[in-house]
């Protein structure tokens, strides 16, 4: 019994953090669509001097922000929750996998289909554009729930403690937090795109975890 409070009381607080990100998301999404200004601040960023750098750190810089692509990301995660699920005999990982990436490619894929935003290397910012896909970032949504779900797993059903906990966690910082960096200084997204991302790719990531922790499979209770 008290387990079970306890998990509701679990489930009350991600619904209410996965809801206070999710209305991050639509305060954004006013603002792309009023042209509020946040989307003043987007156009100052664009048009901000970038420094040009050699072919090495270009090399790099892409590298960093190829770990936002949703075919990288994808791969990386579902290749790593089967080798969990093997490991533990469950197909919890697995499954948690494969919902993190239908949730966020159906709500990032609806938004940037009814937004229609042109990117900022058009130097025009549009809307309702045939084929315009930039916001909300993918960029950002991608490397937030997908590496964030992936060291959720492996802290989840390895049991690490709360030091690796902590590195893992901030490991999947780093990773978004450099994604959104190079995505701005390559002109991949506007700012406002990749604060978007951020908060829809949060909001999924606290709600499925929640869901998990809220109905645990037997290889968790073990």
């Amino acid at each position: 019994m008290e387990q079970v409070q306890r998990r509701r009381g679990e489930m009350v607080t991600a619904l209410r953090w996965s809801g206070f990100l999710f209305l991050g998301f639509l305060l954004v999404t006013q603002q792309v669509m009023s042209s509020g200004p946040l989307i003043r601040l987007d156009a100052n960023i664009a048009d901000a001097k970038r420094h040009n750098f050699g072919d090495f750190i270009n090399f790099l810089l892409r590298k960093i922000d190829n770990l936002g692509l949703r075919g990288l990301t994808a791969t990386v995660l579902i290749l790593s929750a089967l080798f969990i699920a093997r490991r533990f005999k469950s197909w919890r990982p697995l499954n948690l996998a494969i919902l993190s990436l239908l949730t966020l490619n159906l709500f990032v894929g609806v938004a940037k289909l009814a937004i229609g935003r042109t990117k900022p290397r058009l130097n025009v910012d549009l809307l309702h554009q045939p084929g315009a896909l930039s916001y909300p970032s993918g960029h950002a949504s991608n490397a937030l729930l997908t590496w964030g779900m992936l060291a959720y797993l492996i802290y989840r059903y390895t049991h690490k403690d709360g030091y690796h906990g902590r590195v893992l966690s901030g490991s999947v910082f780093v990773i978004t937090f450099s994604v959104c960096i190079v995505s701005l200084y390559r002109s991949t997204h506007w700012l406002s795109d990749l604060l978007g991302g951020l908060f829809i790719g949060g909001a999924l990531l606290v709600l499925i975890i929640a869901i998990d922790r809220y109905f645990p499979s037997e290889s968790q209770r073990s």
